[in-house]
């Protein structure tokens, strides 16, 4: 068997997989090239593969119909990359990764929450400007008022999506002492107790949170499901966080609730233009944290990632039943 990986791979997990044949590792963070579709069906035809791993690469009908595949991996937590549809017409078993990056997003919502309440990115900016000096005491103790933060202890996360990510934030939370809400339709109050965190409607969430961070996924249900008037609900003193996806969020009304001051600010890690260049329209506002998609951008999560799918896929080559495949049914013997 010759298995092509393009998706970034640990060797732990290069070295389960080549029990089983040829594993040919072309990383696309190190190459710079993403296969779409045709493009990729012929990748795999040039290099003969059996089986493909991939991260950034569409794998669309033309690959199913070009090629006889024993299986496809996918090393993200959602293989929107694949057609899952086509996969099973032509019987592929689709791997995939979940939870692979939720301790990664988990850690960064926490690290844009404390850059907001501490002012981090107002901070940075007015001491690299050039502009204080130690010699001016009557500007030095007003700058130092304007950069009075808030703890953590005292404030309230309303958290939207509890989630694999959401609960580790809650989880993360405790630490500080801080009130925890949440808002998600599919989760029980009593799965909210587990993590500390309270059960209440959107609105109330918006309006008694200090930070309201955003753990849901990008579905017709959840799209812009905050726009201008959840926004207005927040108070002048609150902040919103995003490391989820950005058509969740109205980005217009979103910045224009920045701009008016309507609320304290933002830390947004998902962006509708990626990847984000420095034209990106929120780096001009000083209360603003902006991070370029970087959640699940961590040595563990390619780690994670590896071993996920390596184990699963060693499983089904050793004839044993996987537990992450997105579409089952292709293993269920015909009636």
């Amino acid at each position: 068997m010759r298995i092509f990986i393009s998706a970034s791979f640990h060797e732990d997990g290069l070295k389960i997989l080549s029990e089983h044949g040829t594993v040919l590792h072309e990383d696309w963070r190190t190459s710079g090239h993403v296969y779409w579709g045709e493009d990729l069906l012929e990748k795999l035809k040039a290099v003969r593969a059996d089986a493909a791993i991939v991260e950034a690469d569409a794998v669309t009908d033309e690959v199913f119909e070009g090629l006889s595949l024993k299986f496809i991996g996918s090393a993200r937590d959602n293989p929107k990359e694949v057609d899952i549809e086509s996969a099973t017409a032509h019987g592929v078993p689709v791997f995939y990764a979940p939870g692979r990056n939720a301790d990664s997003v988990a850690d960064l919502t926490i690290l844009l929450i404390l850059a907001q309440a501490r002012k981090l990115i107002a901070t940075d900016r007015i001491l690299a400007s050039g502009k204080i000096t130690i010699e001016n005491a009557e500007a030095f103790t007003k700058l130092y008022d304007s950069l009075k933060g808030q703890e953590l202890g005292r404030s309230t996360v309303g958290i939207i999506g509890l989630g694999q990510i959401g609960r580790r934030v809650a989880n993360r939370l405790q630490g500080f002492g801080t009130r925890v809400i949440f808002y998600d339709p599919h989760v029980d109050a009593n799965q909210g107790k587990k993590v500390n965190a309270e059960k209440v409607e959107l609105e109330p969430l918006m309006r008694e949170s200090d930070f309201v961070t955003l753990h849901t996924r990008a579905t017709p249900e959840t799209f812009r499901m905050i726009g201008k008037e959840q926004l207005s609900w927040m108070k002048p003193s609150a902040h919103l966080i995003n490391t989820a996806r950005s058509a969740i969020i109205d980005e217009d009304a979103l910045f224009e609730a920045i701009q008016s001051r309507t609320i304290a600010g933002a830390g947004l890690d998902v962006h509708s233009r990626e990847p984000v260049g420095s034209d990106n329209r929120f780096l001009q506002f000083d209360n603003v944290t902006v991070t370029p998609h970087i959640g699940g951008n961590t040595q563990d999560v390619v780690y994670r990632q590896s071993m996920i799918l390596a184990k699963d896929i060693d499983r089904f080559l050793r004839g044993e039943t996987p537990k992450y495949l997105a579409n089952p049914e292709v293993l269920k013997p015909e009636s």
